[in-house]
């Protein structure tokens, strides 16, 4: 989704129309891939998310009609990369 980058699925990471701790539509991580409903994949890399966020790329490819708040896949993101790193 933010880079356009072809690979594996197993290699994405899924996310899923959901909402944020304060109840506001947001889009969602969904590591499992077992969430319901329509789902976006993008590489789980800081620079592939920051692309999609600059290009709106979640709001289309969830095909939401209100904009989106995309923290909670910065935060899985973040505590990703600590756990790696």
């Amino acid at each position: 989704m933010g880079c356009r980058t072809r690979v594996a699925k197993n290699e994405l990471l899924r996310l899923v129309l959901g909402t944020d701790d304060a109840g506001q539509p947001a889009v969602v991580p969904d590591p499992t891939g077992s969430a319901p409903g329509r789902g976006a994949h993008l590489h789980p890399t800081r620079a592939c998310f920051e692309l999609a966020v600059r290009r709106r790329a979640f709001t289309r490819a969830l095909r939401s009609q209100v904009g989106l708040v995309s923290e909670p896949v910065a935060e899985f993101l973040a505590a990703r990369n600590e756990m790696s790193g």
